[in-house]
């Protein structure tokens, strides 16, 4: 009895030194208290990966400034290096010999314009890739938003209980020492601290996690201490049918509309392609000291590439094909969208289904029972054994009460997302 005495002080003992310890770390650290709005702003403004994603777009519109850019002129020159009759080096005064040359590319077949066109396309791409990144990014910071502010409601309330159970246990123990009371009560209420602040350490790896995820998003170091109201959660009940939200996706998602603009760009590079076949036309103008059949001799000329071998078929059958595959994706992404917003949406009315039934089960009648439970314990009107099922009971009810409401902005957000549009 004196060894099991010993080995559950030990392990009290251990608990309450982590306890403090993480305590400690939580409130040494600087907090950052925001709301969503905020978080919102502060998402827009500082995350690197949006900047970046917006550097592309900016490159690409560069691309079309370049693509309406005429090829420049060629020039070149020939001098005489070495005269051997009248041994001269650089003989290129009058009675020497030089000649220059200038060259301009005529684009032909309307290569030009779809470049252009192509450039465009490019640019639509990287915008709309600004925007899935930034939908995708938002879905991340909300979730673990509203993640964590259903971790600090139940570590706030883990604290307070463990701190009732330390003062409940120190209590007991004493009694205990005396003789007054058996020494299975203490061992049974020091099971149920470890087993509280073990599923309190549970929660501390999730809640770290999150924190984790939004210091990266946000670009702070600081805890983020999110705060919200039980209305924010509420706003994601909305009577929207599924056929509005597939339809809203339709327009406004960036993964579909990508796929829209990859069909464009494929069926653009097909008729690139053939307009490839298409030789471009080369005029020059040139003029010779003393190298052509006249003393200072002024020539124009025009050059063309023959089309006999290559006429670029490969390219163009490649290319055709790319327009296949662009389409097949599309399809793809849309049969899977299809899909997805009707899971999600029945996820989502289940969710609606539980929080509602929650809100009518659950209300003030816990906080007063589980303080009026704690009080009689104290004054032994109740057993240990009522006591530690009602307070087990009541954290399993926090817990789920927790759940539920996370799930339900996560069912909405993930509907945000399938979308592309915060409609919750």
């Amino acid at each position: 009895m004196k060894g099991l005495k010993k080995i559950v002080r030990i392990k009290n003992a251990y608990a309450t030194i982590v306890f403090l310890f993480l305590f400690q770390t939580i409130h040494a650290q600087e907090k950052l208290s925001i709301t969503l709005a905020q978080a919102d702003s502060l998402f827009v403004g500082k995350n690197f990966n949006l900047l970046a994603a917006s550097m592309n777009i900016e490159a690409q519109k560069a691309q079309i400034i370049q693509a309406k850019v005429y090829p420049n002129p060629t020039f070149s020159t020939d001098f005489n290096v070495y005269d051997p009759d009248n041994n001269k080096f650089l003989h290129v005064g009058k009675s020497g010999d030089k000649a220059f040359r200038i060259e301009q590319l005529i684009i032909l077949g309307g290569k030009r314009k779809t470049e252009i066109e192509i450039a465009k396309t490019n640019a639509n791409i990287a915008a709309l890739e600004f925007q899935q990144l930034i939908t995708q990014l938002k879905f991340q910071l909300h979730s673990n938003l509203f993640s964590i502010g259903q971790q600090q409601i139940l570590l706030k309330r883990y604290n307070s209980q463990l701190s009732l159970l330390d003062t409940l246990l120190n209590a007991y123990q004493t009694q205990a020492d005396k003789g007054n009371i058996p020494l299975k009560e203490v061992v049974r209420l020091k099971g149920a601290y470890l087993k509280l602040n073990n599923d309190r350490a549970d929660l501390l790896k999730d809640y770290y996690a999150s924190q984790a995820i939004l210091q990266t998003l946000l670009q702070t170091k600081e805890v983020i201490d999110f705060q919200f109201s039980e209305d924010e959660i509420k706003k994601y009940i909305k009577a929207i049918p599924v056929e509005e939200l597939i339809s809203i996706a339709q327009n406004n998602l960036a993964d579909l509309l990508l796929a829209q603009q990859n069909k464009i760009l494929a069926q653009q590079n097909f008729e690139y392609q053939k307009k490839l076949a298409i030789p471009d036309v080369s005029f020059n103008l040139n003029y010779t000291q003393r190298g052509g059949a006249f003393y200072n001799q002024m020539n124009a000329g025009i050059s063309i590439p023959l089309p006999l071998w290559d006429k670029n078929k490969g390219n163009i059958a490649s290319s055709s094909y790319k327009i296949k595959e662009a389409d097949y994706n599309f399809k793809s992404i849309q049969n899977k969208l299809f899909s997805d917003i009707n899971n999600a949406y029945a996820m989502y009315q289940q969710n609606i289904t539980e929080y509602k039934k929650a809100a009518t089960l659950y209300n003030n009648d816990f906080e007063i029972t589980i303080k009026g439970m704690a009080d009689n314990f104290q004054k032994r009107n109740i057993s240990m054994i009522e006591f530690i099922d009602f307070f087990e009971a009541y954290n399993e009810a926090q817990t789920e009460l927790a759940r539920i409401r996370k799930e339900l902005v996560i069912a909405g957000e993930q509907l945000n997302l399938l979308t592309g549009k915060e409609i919750y």
